[in-house]
Parts: C-alpha cells; structure tokens; sequence
C-alpha cells in the first residue's frame, strides 16, 4: 500500500502484479503481503470489507497476522513495551493485589485467575516469581488468542492440562475416568478463549481491549453517519451506516460535526459481558489507555488509532497489513454502557494502592547499601526503581487506566 500523506487515500493496486511496483514499499514482509493479498482477493470477490473485520485479519489472520506471525511486545526485537515486558515490578505489584482481592474472597481454595490477551506469559512469570501468599490456593488459567503466544508460554512456564485449574473434565474417550483438580498451587494452564463456567476469582486483561477490532464511523455534512470499508484497491469506501448503527453513533457522539470518526467497539463489550460470565464471585480488571466516544469525535481519528512497529509509531492504519500493531483508545463509556464501573483509577494511584511505594523504597535502601559493593543485588535494586518510575510516569504507562467491574 502506498499514501501520499496521513488521511490520504490508501491503494494498493494490482496486488501481486509482477509488471508493477511494489505497492507495499521496501519495508513489506512475507506477512504484510500474504494478509493484504487475501483481503484484496476478498475484496474483489465480495465487496468492500468493512474495518473492523480488516482490523481483525491484520493482527490474527492464521499464520500472517500481527500476533500470529510473532510480533509483539517485548525488548529487542519486539515491537512496543507494555508494564509487564519493563521488568517483574509490574507483577510483584500485581501479587500483592490479588493477595488483597484472595482475602476479599474469605481466601477461596481454589481461586481462579484469568489472564486475558497474556501473550507470551511475561506478566504471570513475574507474579508467580514473586510468591503471592495466595499461591496455594492459585488456578492461573493464560488466555491467548494466538498459536504463536501459547507457544512462546510453555518456554516460560510449566503449564498444566486447562483441566488441572477449571475443574474436572472427561478427557480423551467417554470410557476414561474425569481427570482430578489437582489442589495445591500454583497451577497454570493455557487456553485460547475464555472458558466457559463460572469461577471465583478476577478475570485480568492488561492491554488487550485496545487490540479488539472496531468498526469506524464518519459523520456526513447532512449530520448522517457512514461506516468506513475498504475495497480491493486498499482505498477507503464510506458506506451509509444501518439505522441501528446510526442511532448508535448519535447516542454516543451527538455534538460530532461533519467528518468527525469515532470508533463503535462492540467486540470490547462483547469481551466485559463474556468476562463478567466467568466470574460467581470477583471481579474483572481491564488495564488499558482510555477515552470516551465524544473525546475521539473531537480529536483526529489517527491520534486515537495508532500502529506500533519496531518500539515505534507505525504507519497509516491500512499499511503494511500484519506487520504492524493496531491499536484504538478504549471508550469507557461504551464499556460503562453494559455495566456501570466499580472503580476507574490511574494506573500509577492503583499501584500505589497495592504497594509499589514500599517495594520501590526497598529497593533504594538495597542500592545505598550496596552501591559500594556493585553486585548484583545492587543493580537489580537500581532496575526497580527505574521501573518504578517509569511505570507511574503521568506522561506514559502512568496515566494508563485500571478499571473494575465486581461481581
């Protein structure tokens, strides 16, 4: 795909037509060709496709998405850096707040946590590494819509049969036995959806519902709405919005003037909806950076849609299709729309809330102890609390948001 300035008219015609220029630049991949010729072949045969569903292709399509080709968050290499992937103060912070909601619960044996969108499993390393006291009794169950992070889970983690934390199950034929609970903690195992039951515990998503795919909306100069398409030639196709569609969008962002796009995130609150399902007692804790439908209808539609690649911005949302990160602003009050919040914080007051203050100060006294010394002690002392600061930095991860939805 090539453009000839952000908003501009995406194209990407004659995919795979020898006699013409790469249309995808010299930055393309395998993956960005593979996700965009099947769009196009889809597009031609079908019609346009409507972004949500072209948002949804580029970061799972089997074997040449984003996330199923193996990019991702992490250091070198990688693409962007969450909480987790700074270091294993996020998740030391993360143990003490389950220890906290586990004592809530009047301490349930067992008690189940859910990691939704846990990617490679660095955030439940970093918890288990730090021996919550809720360890015993803890049934961690790693949700991972893509084979290439399940994959890279059971590098770092003895997983479990999904079994062994959910309960008993008939496994293999009718004729066999249900497999036992085993009690003692803790336990991990890895699925690629949400189970199905409900469990006592938390169902955690740490920046999973800004890659959730959303349909894109424009407001038309005759205060109508159209819903952004996109046909075999990578160029942008408004269509003239369903009618539920419209009221939707006019419940949400009534003062929107004309070109003004917001972002309809249904799979988001499909997601709450199933997440809340899991749960007989607990609660669900979504952290993720946030803004509200009016929000994103006052602001350019590409300051709330980003791409990540490399550790940096990427390009317009239509490029390099599978190579490249898709993110959108998590609307609260879409998601407040299906059930009113519990708690809505800063990420930087949550951690405060459950220690980081004290583990932060802990490490100080460790580093003057042994700056002198230069061990190693003393440099995983001085790493922490750059964490520490990085992870409340009111211009970065700091201002991400936790919200809270108890049942």
């Amino acid at each position: 795909m090539t453009f000839d300035a952000p908003g501009a008219s995406a194209t990407f015609d004659a995919l795979g037509a020898s006699e013409k220029p790469d249309a995808l630049g010299a930055s393309a991949t395998p993956e960005s060709r593979s996700v965009t010729e099947a769009l196009a072949d889809r597009a031609r045969r079908f019609g346009p496709i409507r972004f949500d569903e072209l948002m949804d292709a580029a970061l799972y399509a089997p074997g040449a998405g984003f996330y199923e080709s193996g990019h991702g968050a992490g250091g070198h290499g990688a693409d962007f850096l969450t909480s987790s992937e700074l270091g294993p103060l996020f998740g030391a912070v993360l143990a003490n707040a389950l220890d906290s909601w586990w004592t809530e619960l009047g301490l349930p044996d067992p008690f189940v946590v859910i990691e939704a969108g846990a990617g490679r499993g660095t955030l439940a390393a970093s918890i288990l590494a730090a021996a919550p006291q809720c360890a015993a009794a803890l049934h961690y169950l790693l949700v991972e819509r893509s084979a290439a992070g399940r994959e890279a889970q059971s590098t770092r983690l003895a997983l479990e049969p999904p079994a062994q934390v959910l309960g008993s199950v008939i496994v293999g034929d009718e004729d066999e036995p249900p497999m036992p609970l085993r009690r003692t903690g803790p336990i991990v195992a890895s699925l690629q959806d949400l189970p199905a039951g409900r469990f006592t515990g938390v169902v955690l998503a740490n920046e999973l519902l800004d890659n959730l795919a959303v349909r894109l909306l424009e407001r038309g100069e005759d205060d109508g709405w159209s819903e952004v398409h996109c046909d075999h030639r990578g160029q942008e196709v408004l269509v003239v919005a369903a009618a539920s569609v419209v009221a939707q969008a006019q419940g949400l962002a009534p003062e929107a003037v004309a070109r003004a796009r917001i972002a309809l995130q249904g799979q988001a609150q499909q997601w709450l909806r199933r997440a809340l399902g899991c749960l007989a007692e607990g609660r669900v804790v979504v952290i993720d950076y946030v803004s509200s439908t009016p929000s994103m209808a006052s602001r350019p539609w590409t300051d709330w849609l980003r791409t990540y690649r490399g550790h940096g911005r990427g390009g317009h949302p239509l490029a390099l299709l599978g190579a490249q990160d898709i993110t959108c602003e998590v609307a609260v009050d879409q998601l407040a729309a299906v059930v009113p919040l519990s708690a809505n914080q800063s990420q930087a007051e949550f951690l405060a809330a459950h220690g980081l203050d004290e583990l932060v100060s802990a490490a100080r006294r460790t580093w003057t102890e042994r700056v002198p010394i230069g061990d190693l002690e003393a440099l995983k002392a001085r790493s922490r609390i750059s964490e520490g600061a990085a992870l409340v930095d009111p211009t970065g991860l700091g201002a991400f948001r936790v919200m809270q939805w108890r049942r």
